[in-house]
């Protein structure tokens, strides 16, 4: 599958949220992030379907678009990608890179050493 863009992750983020959508309901969300011209969000959408990004089918005169890929595996894809390429395949760079510059809640350091308790656990 294609790596999206940046645009076409917030249309892909949408559509994960949604569900199924006519571009008109994307739009509109889009639109509540920043300015995006109808037209813009029809050619973007059109393309991701060519991508292999997004399906898409008929629902009278007007189409219905739905992501191809759940968000977990277009997660895990960008996420591996990452890994690769910026941090030559170290866990630990990563994740360190990305506590040095955003302070994490307490919410979110109890789910990771959670996270980490059960992976150590499972081992």
């Amino acid at each position: 599958m294609a790596t999206p863009t940046a645009s076409e992750l917030e249309i892909l983020a949408i559509l994960w949220r949604l569900g199924e959508s006519k571009i008109q309901a994307v739009n509109d969300e889009l639109c509540k992030l920043r300015p995006v011209g109808y037209t813009t969000t029809l050619k973007t959408m059109q393309i991701m379907e060519q991508k292999g990004l997004l399906g898409r089918k008929k629902d009278g005169k007007s189409h219905i678009y739905f992501p191809l890929e759940q968000q977990h595996e277009t997660q895990t894809s960008l996420v591996d990608r990452l890994l690769q390429t910026a941090f030559g395949g170290s866990k630990s760079s990563m994740v360190m890179r990305l506590f040095e510059d955003k302070k994490a809640t307490k919410e979110e350091l109890a789910e990771i050493k959670a996270f980490l308790k059960k992976m150590e656990a499972d081992k």
